[in-house]
């Protein structure tokens, strides 16, 4: 197959490129990290490697990632702090295990940063207004309107000749949109169009879907690129559209949906692995479960923003995990 994945389950990341064959890369690299002397998984991954040469290439791309001096010795770092604080016994095979494993998730997780690079740049290329991980921003947009950027978010402007529309490119943004019935307000991201005269809604973008809620006024929501499918928001309401679909409009909790406004997350009877997935969005790091049970444990609470790395040892705590922070600022939760 394509992309076939490793045969064996290999450390659990909770990390999934959106590409299947780096994804599967991705695997392969943290299986032969953590089982480096394993004949039968150095012969599985050459098979697979010699499947395709994009299996190649995509294999190519992480080795030259990890190698590079940034990562190099981060993960000298990391071999230093895990077998540190271990007892004398060095022969204990699971405390051996461990200790791979875990520099193994981390492998995954660096390699996951760099992944990140080459997508950053080409987008800070495109923008006009752009945060980094953990801010946000408040813009007066030349029509007088508001716009709050939020995390690791970007948008490109286009205000000329009557027209006004903004092009979300990454992340979320919300708009407060002074009224102007002859020159309509748009809003771009990847799968859908939110066109308004006045009204006060967020988007959200991301590679599965964008996300629109509305706080005041009315919007109407196109999918894109067609614009076949369209649906109309009233306060209260939000609908979210895909690459192959506009949902139905459900009626949210406004208050917990635009929190982040107020530089807070709320949330109520949720799993872990849910609220870490919002939560990781302020944090300049990957976060990894190490065991999969703790992202199944049902949590709830409202927390600021100003410190995520609080927010996520407060909720590790709640979900009687203990966390692991590696040297750059990789988190680890088992």
């Amino acid at each position: 197959m394509e992309h076939d994945r490793a045969k064996r389950p290999a450390p659990e990341t909770h990390y999934v490129h959106p590409d299947p064959v780096t994804d599967a890369a991705l695997d392969w690299f943290v299986r032969l990290q953590a089982s480096p002397e394993d004949a039968a998984v150095s012969d599985d991954f050459a098979r697979w490697r010699n499947q395709s040469p994009n299996h190649a290439e995509a294999f190519a791309k992480l080795t030259q990632i990890w190698t590079s001096p940034e990562i190099e010795l981060a993960t000298q770092r990391l071999a230093q702090r895990s077998v540190h604080p271990l007892p004398i016994r060095r022969r204990s095979p699971p405390r051996r295990r461990w200790t791979r494993s875990i520099t193994a998730i981390a492998a995954a997780a660096l390699i996951a940063i760099g992944l990140q690079w080459v997508p950053a740049l080409i987008i800070q290329r495109q923008a006009d207004y752009m945060t980094a991980t953990g801010d946000r921003q408040q813009v007066i947009l030349p029509d007088g309107s508001r716009m709050t950027l939020n995390t690791a978010s970007a948008v490109a402007l286009r205000f000329s000749n009557g027209e006004r529309s903004v092009r979300l490119l990454q992340g979320e943004a919300f708009f407060d949109v002074v009224p102007d019935a002859t020159h309509p307000f748009t809003v771009a991201g990847r799968f859908a169009e939110v066109g308004v005269k006045g009204t006060a809604f967020s988007v959200r973008t991301d590679d599965q879907q964008d996300v629109v809620v509305l706080a005041r006024g009315s919007v109407e929501v196109a999918r894109l690129p067609d614009r076949a499918e369209t649906a109309r928001l009233e306060p209260g309401y939000s609908v979210s559209a895909s690459a192959t679909a506009l949902s139905g409009a459900s009626h949210i909790d406004i208050a917990s949906s635009l929190a982040w406004l107020d530089g807070r997350i709320v949330f109520n009877d949720r799993p872990l692995r849910q609220v870490l997935d919002e939560v990781k969005r302020y944090y300049p790091r990957p976060v990894l479960i190490a065991d999969r049970r703790i992202g199944d444990v049902t949590v709830s609470g409202s927390y600021r923003l100003a410190n995520p790395e609080g927010t996520i040892r407060s909720l590790a705590m709640a979900a009687g995990a203990t966390v692991t922070r590696i040297p750059g600022g990789l988190l680890i939760l088992r």
